[in-house]
């Protein structure tokens, strides 16, 4: 498990920009926490993240409209949620540490601890009946690519569902359930077995000799359920604001997502696994890259400065399962990757690796990640609903004056 990071209190002080008598006064009122520094009980060392928590509420009391302009860039937080957690290179669901659930539930366990705050708690049994109703693998015949066929499954099944805007919490998650078997089917481009659960069907249609494939999709998807209020997210919730079907969430979700600094962001992945080819291109391909002025997608997250757990994870159980030649061309770029810019694998990354090694189809890194996610949608959804609150914040006008 990762570990906190501390500063002295030299370090506190100057970062906080006071003395060192009132840095004291903050830890005897709970707003900085110390442990002390080895066996010397005097020698005491202070969270870097309470630190930093205590300057951003500072510059909101001195500077309201600078704190709200960086709230929305990894800022303050700006709204409640008591959905997903991200603390000290862990994340959580409902307190829960989201790795232990990856490896002990499945995603329809961890749709129903998001959405109703009880893991046991027993989804409505008409949602799967529900999703048949709906078009399903039609999409993908037509040649649309999986996120465009997604909304567009999204919309003809909102027309057809004639209570797409009953907005109570349980009924949202009936349509939830419905809408991930449906997501679920057109991903595998088939309808999948009676009563077989998401990652089943999925698997069934991308490695139907591969039984052990399903566990790891599952786990993929409980890992990209929820990521706190990332930009998908966020907009999930602006549009649950106004008062729009679970449909519309979703589809707005996706629009998101599919975007190259989101969830497009395994397109990017791809595109460089295909680049280096071959294990002893990777010095040069990424060398290139940095010389050129490029990025390295898949590598470093700002909110896990010591690595990504959700990639962690995804990668030790791939080990277990793919042969070392699957696993070779991922490993070289990431050796390569943490020498030239020092930073660990991302989920994107995790998730490309995970469609490589497995022989998926080439864009099932992205379909996962936007299953998976769909359930922190509907989560933040309807804590939205029940908030009955318009999200609607105002713009500092920059423009010619009138």
């Amino acid at each position: 498990m990762a570990q906190p990071t501390y500063l002295t209190a030299r370090e506190a002080a100057a970062e906080l920009g006071v003395s060192r008598a009132t840095l004291y006064a903050y830890v005897s009122r709970g707003l900085i926490r110390s442990e002390a520094l080895g066996d010397q009980p005097r020698q005491r060392h202070y969270r870097a993240e309470d630190i930093q928590r205590l300057k951003q509420r500072k510059l909101l009391r001195r500077n309201p409209a600078k704190a709200a302009e960086q709230a929305l860039s990894w800022g303050v937080p700006v709204l409640e949620s008591g959905l997903t957690l991200i603390s000290n290179g862990h994340l959580f669901y409902r307190g829960r540490d989201v790795e232990h659930l990856a490896l002990s539930s499945s995603i329809e366990d961890v749709a129903s601890l998001l959405w109703t705050g009880e893991i046991g708690a027993t989804l409505p049994e008409r949602a799967e009946a529900e999703s048949h109703t709906f078009p399903s693998t039609n999409f993908r015949r037509e040649g649309l690519a999986a996120v465009n066929a997604f909304q567009a499954a999204l919309l003809q099944a909102e027309s057809q569902d004639p209570a797409a805007f009953d907005l109570q919490p349980e009924r949202v998650a009936q349509k939830g359930l419905s809408i991930l078997h449906l997501l679920a089917r057109i991903a595998a481009s088939r309808e999948g077995k009676a009563g077989a659960g998401i990652a089943n069907i999925m698997q069934s249609g991308w490695a139907p000799s591969r039984q052990e494939a399903a566990r790891l999709i599952d786990t993929a998807l409980v890992l990209c359920a929820d990521h706190e209020l990332n930009v998908s997210a966020f907009t999930a919730r602006c549009v649950a604001s106004a008062g729009s079907s679970p449909y519309s969430v979703i589809i707005a979700g996706l629009a998101a997502l599919q975007g190259v600094k989101h969830g497009g962001v395994t397109r990017r992945v791809q595109a460089l696994f295909q680049e280096v080819g071959s294990p002893g291109r990777a010095p040069a391909v990424l060398s290139g890259r940095l010389k050129r002025g490029e990025t390295i997608p898949g590598f470093g997250h700002p909110l896990y400065p010591a690595g990504d757990p959700r990639a962690r994870l995804l990668l030790e159980l791939l080990r277990n399962v793919a042969t070392p030649n699957q696993l070779d061309l991922a490993q070289a770029i990431a050796r390569q990757a943490r020498r030239l810019i020092g930073e660990p694998p991302t989920i994107d990354f995790a998730l490309v690796c995970l469609a490589r090694a497995l022989e998926f189809p080439e864009d099932a890194a992205i379909m996962i990640f936007a299953i998976g996610r769909t359930v922190g949608w509907l989560a933040h959804a309807i804590e939205q609903y029940q908030a009955n609150v318009l999200i609607r914040p105002r713009a500092r006008y920059s423009g010619p004056q009138p």
